[in-house]
């Protein structure tokens, strides 16, 4: 940027600075209750840990023969898919094989940590990044009759709006949200409870999720929770 457009730059701001209010969450935090950051580690099932290890394996050769053939700057789109599967058999076996009907130990936790709290009349709302683990998540929730909505990227906007505005009005247990349909633009402070069930590589994503809840307008404390299984990538992914 030149001098002259500096200058240009400088002159706008003064122009609009007495119409314009700029004011970042961190500016007013202390208007906002408290954020409560948890994680709980879960151990796998053996059979689980198995089918982990078997991947582990055979996610390494198939990189190995990539970077050898292709080099690791091209290669680097076709890692992450490789490890996305491994991401995705640390929600549950059934992400990867439709065949595997026993509920993984994430999901079981979740489904014992989610019925606790709608007894204490929480509200809450639960993220991932795979909209098959919603679905997986929401056919568990169906069967034990909790009350839930959904959001993920078929739902259009006008119905996401509705079902935002009725989540914040009535009596609806839960909010099961994929992270990149719902992690910005949502008001959902009817709610005070917010569940990662898998991690993202950026965490700046999990924040936008976790503030559809802890925002202005919010007057409970929030209580955000992430589980991750133990000796996983979602370690390493918590580390980075």
């Amino acid at each position: 940027v030149d001098e002259d457009s500096l200058k240009k730059l400088d002159n706008l701001n003064y122009l609009i600075r007495p119409f314009i209010l700029r004011r970042k969450k961190k500016d007013v935090s202390k208007e906002l209750p408290d954020k409560i950051e948890q994680i709980e580690y879960l151990d796998m099932s053996d059979i689980e840990k198995a089918m982990y290890q078997s991947l582990v394996e055979e996610t390494k050769e198939e990189i190995e023969k990539i970077v050898t053939s292709e080099g690791f700057s091209k290669a680097r789109f076709k890692i992450i898919t490789l490890l996305t599967r491994l991401r995705q058999l640390c929600i549950s076996p059934n992400l990867l094989d439709t065949d595997y009907k026993d509920n993984s130990v994430k999901i079981k936790r979740l489904l014992e940590i989610v019925k606790e709290l709608i007894k204490d009349n929480h509200k809450i709302l639960i993220f991932s990044s795979f909209k098959t683990a919603i679905d997986i998540v929401k056919n568990e929730f169906d069967k034990e009759s909790i009350s839930n909505y959904v959001i993920d990227g078929s739902v259009p906007g006008k119905e996401r709006v509705m079902l935002v505005d009725a989540f914040n009005k009535d009596d609806t247990n839960c909010f099961l949200i994929t992270l990149k349909s719902g992690g910005t633009g949502l008001n959902l402070t009817s709610a005070d409870i917010v569940i990662h069930l898998d991690v993202w590589w950026n965490p700046q994503a999990e924040n936008q999720a976790t503030d559809r809840a802890h925002r202005i307008g919010q007057t409970k404390k929030v209580t955000v929770l992430k589980l991750i299984n133990k000796g996983t990538i979602e370690e390493k992914i918590i580390e980075l």
